[in-house]
């Protein structure tokens, strides 16, 4: 019988836990706040809101950019490293954004951002995947419900923070807003260094590193080695049926929660409600996708495994169409839309542990999925607002979000199949 592992042996795996909760929390703040302050920033800038809807799909477009590359990155400096560069990265992004001047700075500041969160998203679910073994199911459960969390604290506190009076009476303005939202990056990036040396340190000492001429990179985890082979998964997972139906159902879930995210404001305020009101249906938007994250996994088992996947567009449909069109209170759309969309972002990221049998193919899919889903999602924002703009109302940019939610239900059905990655 193996030994019962002791204090030590546990203590690594809690700390990598926490290091991956804190990269988690700002895998969504530093972009979540730009909906609820798009009319501030346009007021600002001289422009309308529809032109700067384009500033939401920034960082979607350079996710879809960047992260084919991040299998990449991993192979030649390390998965921790590239982790903790794209953290480094996400600081200086979230500063620059905010710098006075032109309008420069908003929008490289934006790209930074949007480098530095593609390496995160990408690699994020192989790191899950590699540590964590049968704990896999809760840590993933928690990632998602953080990611969902913490993006609503970044629309919920960027029109507060903006609107507050000083000393000498003047608001701080949404640059200050927007630079608060990368205030926990310091602390991640610290206690990410700290947590993966550990890990290494312990998987040297323990002979865990050795060469293998099979591979290109290594991957260290808790006791354990992984040898990739450079390109060979990165190159297959672009030919393969079974990732183009998670990488489907990650776009046509990734559009409409990014195009709320950027809207949901608007609309609000077209209803009625003050700027600090619609802020604050834009965080029970996102509040309520923790729910959705959480129960996830009491949701998807049995007959519902094949299912989920197809029925939670269908949700979101209905309950989109109430908060639109007011057909009902706003507070019971507002958390059935977000917990569908929780819910779906907790089945795209589950989609890319367990329809991979490998970590490299894993990691693969991670990057071909979110490369192709954040592409798909980009176009939501941009669409959604000129449609807005062209029809004067919120019907016809209903119809449009009816649509990819139609084609979100069909990849479902492809997606939900207990099929994997090359051997589908």
């Amino acid at each position: 019988m193996p030994a019962r592992p002791s204090s030590e042996t546990r203590r690594p795996w809690v700390l990598l836990f926490v290091a991956v909760c804190l990269v988690a929390v700002n895998m969504r703040m530093t972009i979540t706040g730009i909906g609820p302050l798009l009319e501030d920033i346009a007021d600002d800038r001289g422009t309308t809101a529809a032109a700067l809807g384009g500033l939401a799909s920034v960082p979607l477009l350079v996710w879809a950019a960047v992260s084919p590359l991040a299998h990449g990155i991993a192979a030649r400096i390390g998965v921790e490293r590239a982790v903790g560069w794209s953290l480094a990265v996400l600081a200086a992004g979230t500063v620059w954004r905010s710098l006075p001047g032109g309008s420069l700075s908003l929008w490289f500041g934006t790209v930074c951002i949007g480098a530095a969160l593609a390496i995160g998203n990408v690699l994020m679910p192989a790191v899950v995947r590699r540590d964590f073994g049968s704990r896999i199911p809760l840590v993933m459960g928690v990632y998602s419900a953080l990611l969902s969390a913490f993006g609503a604290v970044g629309a919920g506190i960027v029109v507060p923070i903006a609107h507050f009076e000083a000393g000498d009476g003047a608001e701080l303005g949404w640059r200050i807003a927007l630079l608060a939202t990368g205030a926990p990056v310091p602390i991640a990036l610290i206690v990410w260094i700290v947590a993966t040396r550990r890990a290494a340190a312990r998987a040297a000492s323990a002979g865990a590193l050795s060469g293998d001429p099979q591979g290109d990179f290594l991957v260290t985890s808790t006791g354990t080695l992984t040898t990739i082979r450079r390109g060979t998964a990165g190159r297959r997972v672009w030919r393969d049926p079974v990732a183009w139906a998670v990488a489907s159902y990650m776009g046509l879930q990734s559009l409409p929660f990014y195009t709320l995210s950027t809207w949901l404001a608007p609309i609000q305020s077209s209803h009625g409600r003050t700027a600090v009101e619609a802020g604050v249906d834009v965080m029970i938007y996102q509040l309520a996708g923790i729910a959705g994250s959480i129960c996830l996994p009491l949701l998807y088992r049995g007959a519902m495994r094949r299912w989920l996947a197809a029925l939670v567009p269908v949700a979101i449909g209905v309950s989109v169409t109430g908060i639109v069109l007011e057909t009902g209170p706003a507070l019971l759309w507002l958390c059935i839309a977000g917990f569908c969309a929780g819910a779906s972002l907790g089945l795209s990221l589950m989609f890319m542990a367990i329809r991979a049998r490998e970590q490299e193919t894993a990691s693969a899919l991670s990057g071909m999925a979110q490369s192709v889903g954040y592409l798909v999602a980009a176009a939501g924002p941009v669409l959604f607002g000129l449609v807005h703009e062209f029809s004067g109302g919120w019907g016809a940019p209903l119809v449009l979000l009816l649509v990819f939610g139609f084609g979100q239900l069909i990849a479902g059905v492809a997606a939900g199949r207990e099929r994997f990655v090359f051997r589908g």
